[in-house]
């Protein structure tokens, strides 16, 4: 299977334990798809907005504006639909309605010419838990060393 990772979220892994994982695809707009497939994406502040369990939406995700069609441009950070299942929707819906869990985009790739988004259902860490996080990166950037 072929896939182009175009955009990460680095911090995820790093404010949340992630409990959970799904695939979803992106309703984006042509200008949009072609900006994607130039990499030209960010997930730094986005995240996962579930409205009354029918529907999911990526808010806060900037794809930047694809030069060659400035003139049918797109608005870089409006929200966008995210493509699940009505049974998956329903379970996140009720995960984050009764766990309080966040529901939070992971990666953005590319599979056979289609843009997908990896989404996790996530529980903040604590700081002891980011100091723990950062002992063993450090320990292991450690031994790699040796």
């Amino acid at each position: 299977m072929s896939e182009k990772i175009v955009a990460t979220n680095r911090k995820a892994r790093f404010e949340y334990f992630i409990l959970e994982s799904y695939e979803a695809g992106i309703s984006l707009m042509g200008s949009e798809i072609k900006s994607v497939r130039a990499g030209q994406m960010s997930l730094g502040e986005a995240y996962v907005k579930i409205e009354d369990g029918k529907q999911a939406w990526l808010v806060g995700a900037h794809i930047a504006p694809y030069d060659p069609a400035s003139r049918f441009g797109h608005n870089p950070t409006r929200n966008r639909r995210l493509l699940l299942n009505k049974r998956e929707i329903r379970k996140i819906w009720n995960e984050v309605r009764m766990k309080g869990v966040t529901v939070i985009p992971l990666r953005v790739y590319l599979t056979h010419g289609l843009a997908k988004v990896e989404i996790g259902l996530a529980k903040g860490k604590k700081l002891y838990d980011k100091r723990e996080t950062i002992a063993k990166r450090d320990a292991q950037r450690r031994s790699n060393e040796d």
